[in-house]
Formats: C-alpha cells, structure tokens, sequence
C-alpha cells in the first residue's frame, strides 16, 4: 500500500521558527505565532491566535498602527524597537520589522512582524553613549584643579587653578592642615575632615559640595572630591579634583527662588496652564491643569503627552495644533474647543497656545492656557433657548390671536346677520328656521371656544409632571380604549416597541396623542385596502424615536407640509375633521422638549417620527 504524503500545516511551521514571529489579518488580529514570541513574552499556556496586537501588546506606540496599515496596503517600512519587561522583570529591546504577508494568488491578506532581541546591543550603545556624555561633561568643565596629598612625605601640592580657586599666589605651598582650614568653619569643615580621615583609614572616596573662604576673604561653593590611591596594598597618597562651582550654585539658588515665585503665581491663576517640549511633553503644569486631570501631584503629569492623558482622537487634534505653532511660530489665541476625557466628561476651554522661542528664534516648545467656559456655554445656551422658546411662543400668541380674532368675527358676523333677518321676518315658519340656525351658530360658536380652549390649557400648562411610562403597554391600553372603533374599522396594529422602552412624559399627553395617530389612522385610511398601523422605536442620540406608520391615503407634503401643523388645517374630505389633532399634538410633543417630524407619499400612506427627550 502506498503511503500519503504528509502535509505540514503552516501553523505547524511557523510555531519551529527561531525567531519570535506574528502573522496579523487585515484587522491586526493575530493569525499564527511561533513559540519563539510566547516563550519571550508570556506564560506557554496562553494562546496568541484570535487576539487584536495592540490588545496583546498595549505598550506599542500606537504611530506604529499607521506603520502597520501601510503595511496592509503593500509597502514596509521600519517600525524601530521597544521596550518591555520580560517574565522576570527585566528590560528588555526588542527591534521590530514587518512585510506585507500575500497569499497564492498575490493578494494582500495580511502582515508579517518579526521581533528580534536587541537588548545587548541597546545596552552597549547606553553604556557608550554615558561614556561619551561624561567625557564631554568633563571636556567642557572649566573651573576644574587637581590636588595630590603625599601620605608618606606628608606634603600637599596643588595646580594652578586650584590656587586660583583659593586666591593665594601661584608659589603658595600648602599643608594638610592649611588646606582643611580654608573650609568655612562648621559643616564644611567638620565634613572634609572626616572625608579625608576615612580616605586615608580606610580607603573610602569623596565628592562633597562644599563651601571655603578663599585667602581674600571670599565665600565660595566648590566640589571637592578625593581618592585614594594603593601602592602594594596600602594608601599611598589622595588624588582630587577641585572645581569653583560659587557662580552656577548662586545661579541655581536664583533660579529656584524664581521658580518657585513663577509656580506660585501660575498656581493661583484662575486658568489651567502648561509648558510643553517640542515633543509635546508636559514640563510645567499648574494646579488648575492638575485639578481638571484629577491628580494632586503635578510630577503625575509631568514628561507625558496628551496621548498618554486623553482619548486618541482628542490627543491627536491637540498634537497637530502644537506641531502648526511650533512649525509656523503663530500663536493660537482665544480659540473655543471641546475637550475630552478618558471617562468622557466634556469640558468647554477658551484655549490658547504660544510659542516659546530660543535665542535663535526657533520653537523649543509652547506655552499653553486654557479657561473653563463651560458654565458660560451652558449659560448662553439656556439663554438661547429661552430666547428660542420666547419667540415661538410669541408667534404661537400672534398666530392664536389671528385665530381668535378671525374665528369669533366670523361667528359674529354669522349672529349678527341671522338676528337681522329673524327682525325682518314676517313668517313664523321663516322665523323657526333662521331659530334653528342661530341654535346651530351657537353651537359652532361652542366648539370654536372649547378647542381654543384646549389650546390655551396646552399653552398654559407648561408645568405638567413628568412621569416614567411603559411605551409599549400605554400603546397596548390605547388600543383597548379603542377597540370598538378598531374593530368596525378592521384596523390592524403591529406594536412592535420594545417591553423595555420607558420614555418620561406627561401620560396625559401620551394619551392624547396616540389616540389621535388611532384614530387618524380610521379617519385616513384608504378605500381600497383594510388599514395597518405599525408602531416601533429607535434610539436617536438624546432622544427615543417612536415612528407611526399607516398605509392611509398619504398627504401631499409638497403642497400641504408646511400648513401641516396649523390649526384648522384639514387636508382631505372627512366631514368628521377638525383641523385640530395635529396641532394639538405638536403642542404636547414640543411641550414635552421633544419634537415631531413626517414622511408622507400621497396615495401610499405617511410615517410619523414623533422624538420623546
């Protein structure tokens, strides 16, 4: 029998590699990893595949997703090394690479990453870079004398710069004595004794900030450090260095104190401010930005970006803003922006970024200030709003005055002529109908009145208690009300709200307005074809959106929309409309701070989208 040849699955292969190794699909998910990658980063057990890579790897610089997306779109660029700590603590770098992973037929389905250990290499280029800082340190030190004191012949010499340092001439010869005595007596001088008693018993080094009193009588700060030096096994002599540091500690003393009066006054600023590098790391922080970040202590903030502090989206806009003053030296002043917290608090900041320039004009970073606006913003959109809610209200009192005025001049017309042909009269039987036509006036006269005034009761009830109510059983409890008038009119409802929608209303309102889109959908519905009335909501940001749709005879929006709300608009023949239900329910509806809006085919049906806030 002959046997099968075996098939190696690439998984299988790509767990051998010797190198750590990551296939991601095109949404970075992780595909295959070698055993190489587990064993350097995490515990054997724990299974890679399936997991997003900045999920697996948070750490990543989140600049190398842009790297990564190239990738997926066929070019391969450098993504450099990173840090991590391995399963034992220790730093660790590690250089990462990627190449565009295609499958047989050359499409792109992925990335390959490869992550190679270069923590020894890291390490050495540290080491040297240190080397090279301290030598240059010492090349570029000035103010710099050596001293050697000789145990066994018991002298002291000094270079000239350490003379200079002392102020004595250049043919002075001091003593071990005479050197310890030009340190200012106390501290100064009990501690070099005691350094210089240990180095020459035990062999212990020194580098001591220091203060003498030069020959002149000068006060001076110095670093004096010593070492001492064996010769087969004993201290032979003490070598040291001795530097005239008086002006940069005088410096630092000045400049703390100045500090410190700066922080102060930037502390007690009623405005968040912040200094930031060219790299956008926070330098200087006040107690405001503190306070707004939730930290009470600024080194929390300080050396971190606003990536490290924000939502990406916000750290981004805030870094393009800073490379554009950097880059073109033009300040941002008083510009309105949002900003936005990892927890999602929005706060309103009249905001504004300053270049900080060197002495060769060049931007070394930017000084940013903000101020909290947004109890101003939400009190000019209250102000707004009321503004808003005045004038609709005042074109609802003008519009309502116009109805008034014209609807009662129009019933008093009607009384006034009937009265004069009822006094003309001569026939009894004349003089019964225009009776009975005046009875019928008066009765229109009451209609007229009872509907303005359910509108002034509307208008004037602006506060109705709000309640929680059960969308989908107050729908279930008007059909009921209703169901006669449902039944002879064999109106089908799909109440397809869900069991769980709760909205705050005023349940009378509610009420009013599903019984009127019910018995609209009677009032409206199409000769030819039995009536259906579907109810169903939506979420729509601050609002819930309850949408009524009927296959009814429609309205024509694009002659009727916009006298759609009005009051005494009617729009078809029924001879039992009004002209007053949707004007009643855009009043309820707005009453509550929610709106209604309408889609309508003419001959096909209309929908209703009616917002609950």
């Amino acid at each position: 029998m002959l046997k099968e040849k075996k098939t190696i699955s690439t998984s299988f292969l790509v767990k051998q590699l010797p190198t750590a190794t990551l296939f991601v699909d095109m949404k970075l998910n992780i595909v295959y990893a070698s055993d190489k990658l587990t064993s350097l980063f995490c515990d054997n057990r724990i299974n890679f595949v399936g997991q997003s890579l900045f999920t697996l790897f948070p750490q990543l610089n989140l600049k190398w997703k842009d790297v990564l997306i190239e990738c997926l779109k066929g070019t391969s660029n450098y993504m450099g090394i990173q840090g991590f700590k391995d399963l034992s603590g220790n730093e660790k770098f590690h250089e990462w690479s990627n190449a565009t992973w295609y499958d047989s037929e050359e499409n792109i389905i992925g990335a390959i990453i490869q992550i190679n250990d270069v923590s020894s290499a890291i390490e050495s280029d540290m080491a040297l870079e240190k080397a090279n800082i301290l030598l240059k340190q010492q090349s570029e030190l000035s103010k710099i004398g050596v001293w050697e004191y000789d145990l066994q012949n018991s002298t002291v010499s000094w270079c000239p710069m350490t003379k200079t340092i002392h102020e004595v001439p250049l043919d002075y010869e001091p003593t071990i004595d005479t050197a310890i005595q030009y340190y200012k007596e106390g501290h100064s001088r009990n501690t070099i004794s005691m350094a210089v008693f240990e180095a020459t018993d035990k062999g212990i080094p020194w580098s001591l900030k220091l203060q003498i009193i030069t020959a002149k009588g000068n006060e001076k700060w110095i670093m004096a450090a010593g070492k001492p030096i064996f010769e087969k096994g004993k201290i032979a002599r003490v070598m040291g260095t001795f530097q005239d540091i008086n002006e940069q500690v005088l410096s630092e003393t000045k400049t703390k104190g100045d500090a410190k009066l700066l922080k102060t006054l930037i502390d007690n600023l009623p405005l968040n401010v912040f200094i930031k590098d060219r790299d956008s790391k926070k330098i200087l922080v006040n107690k405001s930005e503190c306070e707004y970040l939730g930290v009470t202590d600024a080194n929390e903030l300080l050396d971190k970006t606003d990536f490290d502090l924000y939502p990406f989206e916000t750290a981004k806009l805030s870094r393009d803003e800073d490379l554009k003053v950097m880059e073109t030296l033009k300040p941002i002043l008083g510009q309105e922006s949002i900003s936005i917290k990892n927890d999602g608090t929005e706060t309103a900041f009249l905001s504004s970024k300053i270049p900080l320039l060197d002495e060769n004009g060049c931007a070394t970073g930017l000084v940013g200030i903000s101020l909290d606006i947004t109890n101003l913003k939400q009190k000019e959109q209250e102000l707004r709003s009321l503004i808003n809610v005045t004038s609709l209200q005042n074109k609802k009192l003008i519009n309502f005055a116009h109805i008034v005025s014209h609807n009662l001049r129009s019933h008093s017309a009607n009384f006034s002529m009937l009265l004069d042909f009822l006094v003309n009269e001569k026939n009894e039987k004349e003089k019964d109908k225009i009776v009975d036509m005046l009875t019928q006036a008066s009765n229109n006269l009451l209609k007229t009145l009872e509907n303005l005034n359910e509108v002034v009761t509307l208008s004037t009830n602006t506060q109705a208690k709000k309640e929680s109510v059960n969308l989908r059983s107050k729908i279930a409890s008007i059909q009921e009300n209703l169901s006669n008038l449902i039944a002879t009119n064999k109106l089908n409802i799909i109440n397809d709200v869900s069991k769980d929608i709760h909205i705050q209303i005023v349940p009378a309102y509610l009420d009013s307005i599903l019984m009127n889109f019910i018995t609209n959908g009677v009032k409206y519905k199409h000769p030819d074809r039995e009536p259906i009335l579907k109810f169903n909501t939506e979420k729509k940001g601050e609002y819930t959106l309850l949408n009524i749709e009927d296959n009814g005879l429609g309205i024509d929006l694009e002659k009727y929309g916009s006298k759609l709300f009005g009051m005494y608009k009617t729009f078809h023949t029924n001879k039992d409309s009004r002209g007053m239900g949707l004007y009643i329910t855009k009043n309820q509806v707005e009453a509550m701070r929610g709106k209604i809006e309408v889609e309508s085919k003419l001959g096909e049906g209309t929908k209703f989208k009616v917002f609950f806030k």
